[in-house]
């Protein structure tokens, strides 16, 4: 009877083994990160740029995160390719949230990506969990990677808002911007520094706030001044979409031109020269905005690589393209992405499909 007893035992604790969950910390090497992140001692890793994503090649039936939130943001869960949920994150003490469960036999790929701005949350994540004796590996990256530059039409805001609708947190989602409908048709990775109402001299209305060109330096976006080390990736194209905040008073700022070179030499500086950089003039560029970027092409026609993307026009129209606040929806979005696609498959030689 005894030795039925202990046979029991060994059986239940072999089982109970089995179906552990395994947990690996945020800095694992088989859990990848896209954008501009803080590695930590104790194994978390923190950020707050819009846009930026975590991706993982995990078994188990389940698969949750712990992290926190200074602040609040939304986060779109992936598995598989395939949106699960749009998930609102707070709480500045560590907590689990679960982030997909009920999942089959086999390896799944998660993908976590941020979709709100820095200004409005710092995230943390210290580790993931994978149910049932899971495992992780890496997401090797793609072969090319895209970093955009940029303001709120980068950072999708209002993307999925309505045209009589005011800005929600809920409502912007970089994931429907043109940055990021890009990197999915040119099958890339893609790295986001962007901030709503920042220019690359003066921001939206006069705001105090540090401009793009003073950001673009930095590890957060808004949560410290750590200096980013930029030997953390090489992207393949540089992409800059500013201006529309700088013209978004009377008068036309004097040093907007000069200040718009030295951030491309700063790009240039870290990447290398040959490194292209695509300066898209904004769909709802006014004249002076435009006579500015005129004046810009000018004046980067001798630099290698640089590009000043000719204007479009009227091709985002009021009550099918607009979001809150006479930002572009996904629609418009769409139609900013197209009109870019030609211009980046000219300057880097990525070839475009076959049946467009």
């Amino acid at each position: 009877m005894k030795k039925l007893i202990s046979f029991a035992v060994v059986l239940f604790m072999t089982v109970t083994v089995a179906m552990a969950d395994r947990t690996v910390k945020a800095n694992d090497p088989n859990i990848s990160f896209t954008g501009r992140v803080q590695r930590m001692d104790d194994g978390a890793v923190s950020y707050d740029w819009v846009g930026t994503y975590v991706q993982t090649d995990f078994t188990g039936s389940s698969i949750s995160v712990r992290m926190s939130e200074e602040g609040e943001s939304y986060h779109q869960v992936f598995i598989d390719g395939k949106l699960v949920g749009k998930l609102r994150f707070t709480g500045k003490e560590p907590h689990d949230v679960l982030l997909a469960n009920k999942l089959g036999k086999g390896t799944h790929r998660l993908r976590l990506q941020k979709v709100t701005e820095g200004e409005y949350g710092r995230s943390t994540i210290f580790s993931f969990t994978a149910g049932g004796k899971g495992s992780f590996t890496a997401v090797q990256p793609k072969q090319r990677l895209i970093e955009v530059i940029g303001d709120s039409y980068t950072c999708g805001y209002g993307s999925e808002g309505t045209q009589d609708s005011h800005f929600e947190l809920k409502t912007e989602n970089c994931d429907k911007s043109y940055a990021c409908a890009l990197a999915r048709y040119f099958d890339a990775d893609y790295v986001i520094v962007a901030h709503s109402g920042m220019g690359v001299t003066r921001n939206y209305a006069g705001k105090t706030m540090r401009t793009m060109s003073q950001r673009y330096p930095l590890l957060f976006d808004d949560h410290d001044s750590i200096a980013y080390d930029f030997n953390q990736y090489r992207p393949d194209l540089v992409i800059i979409n500013l201006g529309t905040n700088d013209f978004s008073r009377s008068g036309a700022p004097a040093d907007y031109v000069s200040k718009y070179v030295k951030l491309i030499k700063t790009a240039k500086s870290h990447y290398g020269e040959r490194i292209p950089v695509l300066c898209v003039t904004p769909h709802s560029a006014n004249i002076f905005l435009l006579a500015a970027l005129k004046e810009l092409g000018e004046k980067v026609s001798g630099m290698k690589n640089v590009r000043v993307a000719e204007p479009m026009p009227n091709i985002v129209v009021k009550g099918h393209d607009i979001g809150s606040d006479w930002h572009p929806n996904w629609k418009g979005h769409q139609k900013i992405a197209s009109t870019l696609i030609p211009v980046v498959s000219t300057m880097t030689g990525w070839e475009m499909e076959n049946d467009i």
